[in-house]
């Protein structure tokens, strides 16, 4: 099935956010149990432990060949050919990738064991998008425009109105867990998901799947150390905790329908990070917020959730805080151009020179070297066609070896699903 690239994106990063809504309603019901509720560094573990278990047989299920061509690649990743080992080239990204998600999921879990209602973990950590396009100037030489700034404030407004708990609690510590580790992290772990997803391996494109399963194997992994550094420092049993009781079939079977489901998430998440940036797509995330309310209520009906607020002067700073978000996301939707640069060079320019001085021009995301009529092909996203064309187009005209040069901005893309 072929589909507008755009579409495509926007189904896949809403589709992950409402499963997240999802997962973190099935966390928050698994984290007020008892052992749980009071170690977070056990709940972690037994998070990735059972996860690991459960994503590796998702993925040889996903590997499966039906006439010819994986079950993963049919309904989840076209680029999914079966299950694989790390290649040298992607190992330090998976590194990096699994540390920062075995630090996320501490001080996700720690909230999760504090706040019972999701929408408020939801709605604090959506202001990671700042971090984002903080982190994406520095490593992907992309400044962000007026209207990404403008467009991130919103979301970011939207998110702390929207984070008033319909159980009319507010709490400092989870608040600065947010803002102090899950945010940072999961900025990081997002830019590397990133990096994997865009490389290719074997010629072909990274599939969301093996990168999927191997951050959960690095992040079991990273957990387990730094719980059995912990341990020994404090006298304390963290490990043996989570071990014990990832095993227990009391908690065992909810573990593997969280994480089973989080698998989901995440590997159409990182297909979507392959289609657009990292701070775009975590400003569709903000979606989950809204998703999150009737998670919320079905939390309420077990128990999970004592009470709710009915005060309506909170609920419609909520709703308000929603309709940004909302704004906040199409605002990014509208404003993205793609466009390319078909580029001729005069006779004995070098080109490996060449293609580093156009790679070096914000705003280029791809240069590719081709034989016949163009010597140089240039992939270009900005957010404003005209300040982007002229920017873009002075920089050209700067390097000296180009003798040639035709834009061509882009009406619609396709993509296979």
């Amino acid at each position: 099935m072929i589909i507008r690239k755009k579409y495509l994106f926007y189904i896949l990063a809403i589709t992950s956010s409402f499963i997240a809504a999802a997962v973190t309603g099935v966390d928050s019901f698994v984290g007020s149990l008892p052992v749980f509720k009071t170690d977070a560094w056990a709940f972690a573990f037994a998070l990735f432990f059972v996860g690991t278990i459960i994503t590796l047989l998702i993925t040889l299920i996903l590997s499966i060949k039906i006439k010819g061509e994986s079950l993963g690649a049919k309904i989840l990743d076209p680029s999914f050919k079966q299950i694989r080992m790390v290649q040298k080239s992607e190992m330090k990204y998976h590194l990096i990738a699994g540390l920062v998600n075995a630090i996320n999921t501490v001080g996700y879990c720690a909230i999760i064991s504090i706040v019972q209602d999701p929408s408020v973990i939801l709605s604090f950590s959506q202001i990671v998008i700042l971090y984002l396009l903080l982190m994406e100037s520095i490593t992907e030489k992309d400044v962000p425009t007026l209207v990404e700034v403008q467009s991130s404030i919103i979301v970011t407004f939207g998110a702390i109105l929207a984070s008033l708990s319909l159980t009319g609690e507010f709490q400092l510590f989870p608040l600065l867990v947010v803002f102090l580790v899950v945010n940072p992290t999961w900025a990081i772990f997002s830019i590397y998901q990133r990096k994997l997803k865009i490389m290719k391996i074997h010629n072909r494109p990274n599939d969301s799947i093996n990168i999927r399963f191997w951050n959960v194997f690095f992040s079991c992994l990273f957990t387990a150390f730094l719980l059995l550094i912990y341990d020994i420092f404090t006298s304390g049993n963290h490990l043996i905790t989570g071990f014990v009781t990832s095993l227990d079939p009391n908690y065992f079977f909810l573990l593997v329908l969280t994480m089973g489901t989080t698998f989901f998430s995440y590997v159409l998440y990182i297909r979507s990070l392959g289609l657009g940036k990292a701070s775009v797509n975590n400003a569709i995330r903000a979606s989950t917020i809204i998703f999150a309310i009737p998670f919320s209520i079905l939390l309420l009906q077990l128990g999970v959730i004592t009470q709710f607020s009915t005060d309506p002067v909170m609920l419609v700073i909520k709703v308000i805080g929603i309709v940004l978000i909302v704004m906040g996301i199409i605002s990014f939707a509208l404003t993205v151009v793609k466009s390319y640069i078909f580029i001729t060079v005069k006779p004995g320019t070098p080109i490996r020179e060449t293609m580093q001085k156009l790679w070096d021009i914000r705003g280029v995301s791809h240069v590719s070297v081709t034989s016949g009529k163009y010597d140089f092909i240039v992939k270009v996203s900005t957010r404003t066609l005209l300040k982007g064309y002229e920017r873009i187009i002075r920089k050209i005209e700067e390097i000296g070896t180009i003798k040639k040069y035709h834009w061509e901005s882009v009406l619609k893309d396709w993509e296979k699903i």
